[in-house]
């Protein structure tokens, strides 16, 4: 790579962030380590404000403030704690940032702890709810944040660890694969079984995949590569890859949602022909709806829609039937046409392409 592209592309990739930093700030209120929409006295919260004593003795424990570094699949999960008699008598959810479908689908796991002694409810082994994985996990780390600062021993509580169950593990080892495999081995046949892989493991089995709505609660809030390893290492190969001559790699060999539609364009050998002035015709409507799609968000007019994006189809146990739906019209357009939503509609990809171009023209 020439030494003027390498530069304009680090240029590219910096803008990209600040564009990613801004919608984050815009949507969030927040960037890691500041909460611009913080007041004064929010600012300098003070210990009444996390542990709160009742009249009737019962203690309520706020963990806005004790659990800001725990982030769900959007962002933090705050919780009210009530304790009373050294006992959890109820947890409250907080107002939040997550999707509604999966944290209504989390929030199943408020009432386990209920009853129990701070001491039971700190040790109890809480499995996360299949299909609101990161949700169900800011949950139990806010419970037990909170569960540690009533029992002042807060700090006690260790930062997530790594996850050694057999998902993680799997995920993991489906990104290494997509991420060093296909630089040797290039067949038809290997990328059908690793699109397989992608689709199976990383997004029907462990829920992973890039998003605005992951991305923009990872920058508003920061991320911890231990809890999050395998978006962490999916973001690592889109953004690093393309610097090394790589473009477009996380797209083409490891989003999920671009290998099931690849697994059905191979389905059906039929195509239909799409003429160059028509390809560039829906190029430019990709690029004009990135465009209007930033604004809805900078503006506040509908920051929302980054619920709609079809990835969290694989999540389809909490996924909306919207999301549901849009993500059955692409794959069945996908028989005949090749990646129609990777090519002609993705805003994820959009924001790739802006982080990799080594043109001044960014996507």
């Amino acid at each position: 790579m020439k030494k003027k592209d390498a530069m304009r592309q680090m240029g590219s990739l910096l803008a990209g962030l600040l564009i990613l930093a801004s919608i984050a700030l815009a949507k969030h209120g927040s960037l890691p380590g500041h909460d611009f929409q913080a007041t004064t006295a929010t600012a300098h919260q003070a210990d009444n404000d996390t542990l709160q004593v009742l009249d009737d003795g019962s203690m309520v424990v706020n963990t806005t403030s004790i659990a800001s570094d725990i982030i769900g699949y959007a962002g933090t999960v705050p919780l009210l704690i009530t304790i009373k008699d050294n006992r959890v008598e109820h947890i409250k959810a907080l107002p939040n940032q997550e999707t509604e479908d999966f944290f209504e689908t989390a929030a199943v796991l408020l009432s386990r702890w209920n009853g129990k002694t701070t001491e039971e409810a700190e040790a109890l082994q809480v499995d996360a709810v299949s299909g609101a994985t990161f949700s169900s996990k800011a949950i139990i780390g806010n419970v037990q944040r909170g569960l540690a600062y009533a029992r002042r021993a807060q700090a006690a509580v260790a930062q997530p660890s790594f996850d050694w169950s057999v998902k993680n593990i799997a995920g993991i080892l489906v990104v290494l694969m997509a991420a060093i495999l296909p630089l040797f081995v290039k067949n038809k046949t290997y990328r059908f079984c690793q699109s397989t892989l992608n689709v199976v493991v990383l997004g029907l089995w462990c829920g992973s995949f890039l998003s605005y709505t992951s991305l923009m609660g990872y920058m508003a809030h920061g991320m911890n590569p231990l809890a999050v390893a395998v978006p962490c290492l999916m973001l690592l190969v889109a953004l690093v890859y393309p610097l090394i001559g790589h473009k477009s790699y996380y797209c083409t060999h490891l989003c999920p949602f671009g290998s099931l539609q690849y697994m059905a364009s191979r389905c059906v050998s039929y195509k239909v022909k799409m003429g160059a002035r028509l390809v560039r015709g829906l190029d430019i409507f990709r690029k004009l709806l990135w465009c209007v799609l930033m604004i809805l968000i900078w503006t506040g007019v509908w920051a929302d829609w980054t619920d709609y994006e079809p990835f969290a189809a694989f999540i389809f146990q909490s996924a909306s039937w919207v999301v549901i739906a849009i993500a059955i019209a692409f794959v069945l357009l996908s028989f005949v046409v090749v990646r129609p939503y990777c090519r002609f509609v993705c805003p994820m990809g959009t924001w790739l392409r802006i982080c990799q171009s080594s043109k001044w023209r960014p996507f």
